[in-house]
């Protein structure tokens, strides 16, 4: 599975097909996507971790609290599903670019995004 599919599945859940599948809205032939609190469901893992992760703001502490490979090189993977064109050495920049995706690709998907939180 991708990095961006096992985001996908760690907050809408499994047996998402278009989760594994394409890192991007689904087709406008498929049924509408389900609507998820991502906030809540995100928030309630990292609880669970018991360290403050900064999942709204950092794509590292949103992985960490999914359980997912948070390393620069699950990073880099993720900028080159999602075709990041900019310089994968600075990654910050690439890690603002990813966190922003991401939002806006769970908001595309069906995702309840926080309102602190900008999808566009």
């Amino acid at each position: 599975m991708s990095v961006f599919g096992s985001i996908m599945s760690a907050i809408f859940g499994h047996g998402s097909a278009q989760a594994s599948t394409s890192p991007t809205a689904a087709p406008p032939s498929a049924p509408p996507p389900q609507t998820v609190d991502v906030a809540e469901i995100v928030d309630k893992a990292a609880a669970a971790k018991g360290e403050k992760l900064a999942w709204r703001t950092s794509i590292v502490d949103l992985m960490k609290a999914l359980d997912l490979d948070s390393s620069q090189s699950a990073r880099k993977q993720l900028a080159t599903e999602l075709k990041y064109t900019g310089n994968m050495s600075d990654s910050a920049a690439m890690n603002v670019w990813l966190h922003k995706q991401i939002m806006q690709k769970l908001a595309a998907n069906g995702g309840k995004l926080p309102s602190d939180i900008k999808a566009a």
